[in-house]
């Protein structure tokens, strides 16, 4: 079936760290510490976000939503991941593999969004203080949350309907961790320039767009920040971006590098290395890029633990 034409393929075989037969074990260690600190992380984030009155604003509204997202993002990997190393059972579905590639995309989406959503937030608190309130109201923060999930889905389900309905007739063997697009497309035959056009579109849409409004953001916030008068102030107006621009640094940094480098076969370990950057590595620290860079995050911690134990000591 490898080799024979797979129009009507039934499934995938995803090859992963099939190749590391001796560190299977291991490797199940790692990523599963891994996939635990994510959701405990980003899960302490979205809890001290909602407990916490003081994280009450558009900021910290912003950020635990993104925190949920991150969550989201790793199950849709990460799970499927470890149930591979663990059972050595690497066969993936039609459906499956359909299913895990649609949801990635619209992760993604919503990620690349969502960072615009809290780029333009900061431009705001920055730039025009004084409307920030009239502004960044509760009304347009959820209508900005909601915006940021639901775009993507309809294009990106026609992404993924697009993708699989190539003829397959290479193989059916996927040199990845994940049903990824350009994997996908790798296997193809016959004419795929439509389906190349597409998807540059919708990269060119939902990537490269949100990117220059981040960068348009931060290009006036920076302007802003050097008309302080003191040195304190553009001190503390630059601390409340700085988390926020690594989050965005990772992200795109790690995606473009991904999808900008040279297409050769001998880079699928690459491949691998730079998508468990972006699907892992980079959920990982974010929670500690925002909690241990924001006092404001740090004391809510602090509070939450002091109010828990004394709950315990009455008890």
């Amino acid at each position: 079936m490898a080799e024979a034409n797979l129009s009507c393929v039934k499934e995938f075989i995803l090859l992963g760290f099939s190749d590391l037969p001796n560190f299977q074990e291991i490797l199940f260690g790692i990523f599963l510490v891994i996939y635990t600190n994510i959701l405990i992380g980003n899960g302490l984030i979205i809890l001290l976000t909602n407990y916490d009155a003081t994280l009450h604003t558009p900021m910290y509204f912003f950020l635990g939503n993104f925190a949920f997202l991150e969550i989201c993002y790793t199950s849709v990997i990460l799970p499927r991941m470890l149930s591979d190393l663990w059972t050595q059972n690497r066969s993936i579905s039609l459906l499956s593999c359909a299913t895990q590639l649609c949801f990635f995309l619209i992760l993604v989406v919503t990620e690349s969004l969502l960072l615009a959503v809290m780029a333009y937030d900061r431009y705001v608190a920055i730039c025009k203080p004084l409307y920030y309130t009239l502004i960044m109201n509760h009304k347009v923060c959820v209508q900005l949350v909601i915006a940021s999930w639901i775009s993507g889905i309809p294009i990106m389900i026609g992404e993924t309907y697009q993708v699989f309905s190539l003829p397959y007739c290479n193989s059916n063997v996927l040199n990845h961790i994940f049903c990824d697009m350009p994997t996908l497309m790798k296997l193809a035959c016959g004419d795929i320039s439509g389906s190349e056009v597409s998807v540059y579109a919708d990269a060119l849409l939902f990537a490269f767009t949100p990117f220059l409004l981040i960068l348009y953001s931060y290009t006036r916030i920076f302007i802003t920040i050097q008309k302080l008068p003191s040195v304190m102030g553009r001190s503390k107006a630059f601390s409340t971006c700085s988390s926020h621009l690594m989050v965005v640094g990772l992200f795109y940094g790690s995606g473009l590098i991904t999808y900008l480098k040279p297409k050769t076969s001998y880079m699928a370990v690459i491949d691998k290395m730079l998508s468990l950057f972006y699907t892992s590595i980079t959920p990982f620290f974010n929670p500690l890029i925002y909690s241990l860079r924001n006092r404001d995050v740090i004391m809510a911690m602090k509070n939450y633990c002091l109010n828990e134990q004394g709950l315990e000591d009455l008890k």
